[in-house]
């Protein structure tokens, strides 16, 4: 199997112990074109804390409109919650009207009752995007760090501080609101071609 130089770099600094700093496959492949003024939305969803992300596409970089958490208290009932996302994510499509949306794909969780319980906090983000009529993406979590840090093993830290770096943001954002902007700019990474960060349309 062939590996890149970049790649043998990466093995070769992992297996002496010494720190890479990781180029993100982002850099330097945007290329604003006809889609250089698309508004994309990225989400992030979790029961208790879904994370969305607004970002549009200038130059020379992407320029963040909104980012932000949908809090749920662990005393609010499961249902209560589902509607303050749906309701929350109904608002944000209507304000900044994005044309796009990527969403987190499914993961493989040990413990059903975790994995039923995301799966009702995405129905209810992918509701909401539904009605309002986005394209929506989804992405795997390493192909989303990939794309955006360089490294899909990396940590939440290394993602927010990237999303922050590319971003030009004054503050680190919140673990959630920064995967849902990692999204976003995953989804911008090249939308001209056969999608490199491995998005599926749903």
């Amino acid at each position: 199997m062939a590996i890149t130089p970049r790649q043998f770099e990466q093995m070769q600094a992992r297996l002496s112990g010494s720190k890479l700093t990781p180029t993100p496959v982002f850099a330097g492949s945007y290329r604003p074109g006809s889609n250089r003024n698309q508004v994309i939305m990225g989400v992030d969803p979790s029961l208790r804390g879904t994370g969305y992300g607004v970002i549009q596409l200038a130059r020379p970089i992407p320029r963040a409109l909104v980012h932000g958490v949908i809090p749920c208290p662990p005393g609010w009932e499961r249902s209560r919650c589902l509607a303050k996302i749906l309701q929350t994510l109904r608002d944000v499509a209507a304000k900044y009207r994005p044309s796009v949306c990527a969403i987190e794909s499914l993961f493989y969780a040990q413990n059903l009752q975790t994995a039923l319980i995301m799966g009702e906090a995405r129905g209810a983000a992918l509701a909401a995007l539904a009605e309002a009529g986005l394209d929506i993406y989804e992405i795997a979590p390493r192909k989303v760090k990939q794309a955006v840090v360089g490294y899909g093993a990396a940590q939440k830290l290394a993602v927010g501080k990237m999303v922050q770096r590319l971003l030009q943001l004054p503050q680190l954002p919140p673990p959630d609101a920064a995967d849902a902007l990692a999204l976003a700019l995953a989804y911008a990474q090249d939308s001209r071609r056969t999608f490199g960060a491995g998005a599926k349309k749903i």
